[in-house]
């Protein structure tokens, strides 16, 4: 028997099948989708075996399967298959798709391996004595019986002589029972009444067609009920559930919900865990004894069957879209891609939906569903707009008078507040007074931001870091100042100005640390703290019954990118900060401070107006050939020698320019950041309508630069940012 197998090395040269002969005593046991270690040149890899035949294509002498890595099939024909697919779509290598579909502990060992972990339990044999014991012995034997089994470290408490004793002696028979690292305490199953509204979205889906259905709920309006409701009722019919939610923050308290109603049948996948962690989870998924995974993008790949419906809450977010490493792909076309195997419906729903989505609706291509009004009945919380250009002149800080008054008003009512600043660190970087010198980052082409609690600065794309200077490296004045400003540097202004209060930040810095994100949620649930100030990721799903003032510091962070997003993820992040507040019975209001108070973002965020924004911003995407109306492609040429650089992406322009028809050739131009660690990055910007021709010509640019060692070429379809 002849194996094809592919070895787990992510490099183009080696991204093909290669064949090895099969020994006898493996034949029975080797299946497609196992993983087996065969010889490799010199070394020894492991791979995913592809094929099985009984014949070899070449006549040359096949080296032997070593053996075989796996007691069960790791990958599906199902995720084999869409593996395939992924690298049609994304152009990376074969192998790459299949190593981002599993855990760590299922990849190629590169060090520490990540092993399963045991309980051993002790119970009594048929031959233990009842009697003639001694007295700990007798304990021992008094407990186990009762208890009808009992874990060993139970036992070495009471006596470790003893306990070893019975065992040498067989009155105590040991089992080792397998211990997962992520335990879920045992929960009262709690369902809520929807209402009439939530009914009907719910009827709609499991009554309907099956096919892409667009959720757009206003802040508030229940969107998770509904998300259970529906996998309650696809659970009832055997069926399993996938969702997908954006950030890691908003992970622990949707696992929560979902297990105070479906108790342990869920299971968790996303980054803040362990690799232990993933591995027992993924194990607990493959066995069957989950039926419902909740996690961030790359939860799309766990290793269900039977899929019954798949849901992506807040489908707006770029976290759905995979930047670095290859594979480039994009959680919501995975999941697209997953239904049609499972013949199942996908539910994407959002407060503030991303064009493309609300697009795919008005063409009857995603069924378009609505939830325009909160669940208790309440109303949008009012949104007042404050001109910095003007309000600065009274301002203590970077807090206006009126959002001021608004944080004194709630204190006093004991109320909570939450303040986005989407920008981590004190400042954002650091220059000199005297005579102009700022300091960047040696390996980027980026400013260093100033970190007060390390007293470092840091590089926020490399990682670079340096202690604070006193005095100016370059004309040795003591004049630095500190221009820019992060969440840093606000608690510190917070702290100054409402001496009271009891505030926690949450951004990168604060949360780094395994299992932050879900303690500072629950103390701020628990009204630990008065105010909540943090970056985007206090924004997004967040549910805080006494949160009733929302002060967004800057909102015109996002504005200023260089990005033709820009606006849309403004308007986004704007509206769903916004509604955190006033989510239960009392009303909400929101201060939302800016320079830029008559850009349409910022007016049709004030009145939460998202069919009016999405109108505005149509009209000049469709101007500027922009998606949804076009189709992008971003063509990266990257390395360490800008000048050869440039020439090598002339060529490829002109190339394409031979090959395309009907495709908007744009550049070759430097990146945003031009240099990241050392790395210089051109890019070439296609938009087009169709890509008949686009990924085969693609293709052969890919294929003409492996090996290169000074020329590396990256393609991203449909990038969620142009940097």
């Amino acid at each position: 028997m002849v194996a094809g197998v592919l070895v787990e090395i992510s490099h183009q040269n080696v991204d093909r099948i290669f064949e090895y002969d099969v020994p006898g005593e493996m034949a029975s046991e080797i299946q497609v989708g196992l993983r087996v270690l065969v010889p490799f040149g010199k070394q020894e890899l492991e791979g995913f075996v592809l094929t099985l035949s009984h014949q070899k294509s070449t006549d040359k002498e096949l080296k032997k399967v070593i053996r075989i890595v796996d007691s069960s099939i790791v990958l599906s024909q199902e995720l084999l298959d869409l593996g395939v697919w992924m690298q049609k779509e994304t152009l990376a290598t074969l192998i790459s798709c299949y190593q981002t579909m599993l855990p760590r502990a299922l990849k190629a060992k590169r060090g520490t391996e990540v092993s399963i972990k045991y309980d051993t339990y002790y119970r009594l044999s048929d031959s233990c004595p009842q009697s003639d014991l001694r007295s700990t012995q007798q304990r021992i034997v008094d407990y186990v019986k009762e208890k009808g089994s009992a874990l060993r470290q139970d036992l070495l408490s009471i006596s470790a002589s003893s306990l070893n004793t019975l065992i040498r002696n067989g009155c105590l028979i040991e089992e080792k029972k397998e211990h997962y690292r992520l335990q879920y305490e045992k929960q009262e199953i709690v369902k809520k009444t929807l209402t009439p509204m939530q009914q009907k979205v719910v009827d709609a889906v499991i009554h309907g067609e099956t096919k892409p259905y667009l959720l757009y709920g206003v802040t508030g309006s229940g969107k998770t009920e509904v998300y259970m409701e529906i996998i309650d009722y696809y659970l009832k019919q055997g069926k399993t559930s996938i969702v997908l939610v954006p950030e890691i923050s908003l992970t622990p308290q949707m696992v929560q919900r979902f297990r105070e109603r479906f108790g342990e049948r869920i299971a968790a996948l996303h980054s803040a865990l362990s690799d232990g962690e993933k591995y027992d989870e993924w194990r607990r998924i493959y066995r069957g004894e989950a039926s419902i995974v909740i996690g961030a993008r790359s939860a799309v790949f766990a290793p269900l069957e039977n899929i019954g419906i798949i849901i992506v809450d807040e489908e707006h977010s770029e976290s759905y879209k995979q930047t670095d490493p290859s594979p480039r792909y994009h959680a919501k076309e995975v999941a697209l891609m997953r239904a049609k195997t499972h013949h199942c419906s996908v539910v994407f729903g959002s407060a503030t939906p991303s064009l493309e989505a609300m697009a795919r609706a008005q063409k009857n291509v995603f069924t378009y569903l609505e939830l325009p009004e909160r669940v208790n009945g309440k109303s949008l919380p009012i949104v007042e707009i404050v001109d910095m250009n003007q309000a600065m002149k009274k301002a203590k800080g970077h807090f206006s008078q009126r959002l001021i008054q608004e944080m004194e008003q709630r204190l006093e009512n004991q109320e909570q507040i939450i303040l986005l600043l989407n920008r981590r660190g004190y400042s954002s970087f650091v220059t000199c007074k005297n005579c102009g010198y700022t300091f960047k980052c040696p390996n980027c082409d980026i400013s260093l931001t100033y970190h007060k609690s390390s007293n470092t600065l840091r590089c926020h794309y490399c990682g670079y870091g340096e202690k604070e200077y006193k005095t100016c490296p370059k004309c040795g004045e003591k004049s630095l100042n500190n221009l820019g400003v992060g969440t840093q540097k606000i608690e510190e202004e917070l702290h100054q100005i409402l001496p009271e209060a009891r505030v926690l930040r949450m951004d990168y810095d604060t949360t780094s640390r395994k299992g932050m994100h879900e303690k500072m949620i629950e103390s701020f649930k628990k009204q630990e703290y008065d105010i909540l100030l943090g970056t985007q990721m206090v924004a997004k799903g967040l549910d805080f019954s006494q949160v009733t003032l929302v002060g967004i510091l800057n909102a015109d962070t996002s504005l200023n990118i260089p990005d033709f997003r820009s606006s849309e993820n403004t308007f986004s992040l704007l509206s769903q900060v916004s509604g955190r507040s006033g989510r239960a019975q009392k009303s909400g209001f929101v201060i939302l401070q800016t320079f830029n108070p008559d850009h349409y973002a910022i007016q049709y965020s004030q009145k939460q107006d998202y069919l009016a924004f999405y109108q505005a911003e149509m009209k000049i995407r469709r101007q500027l050939k922009y998606p949804p109306y076009y189709y992008l492609c971003n063509i990266r040429v990257s390395g360490g020698n800008a000048l050869l650089l440039f020439d090598e992406a002339m060529k490829i322009k002109r190339s394409l320019e031979r090959n395309l028809d009907q495709v908007i050739i744009l550049g070759p131009s430097s990146g945003n950041l031009f240099r990241i660690n050392n790395i210089f990055r051109y890019q070439i910007i296609l938009k087009y309508k169709s890509d008949q021709a686009l990924r085969e010509i693609l293709w052969k640019v890919v294929d003409h630069y492996k090996g290169n060692p000074k020329v590396k070429i990256d393609i991203d379809f449909n990038p969620s940012q142009m940097l």
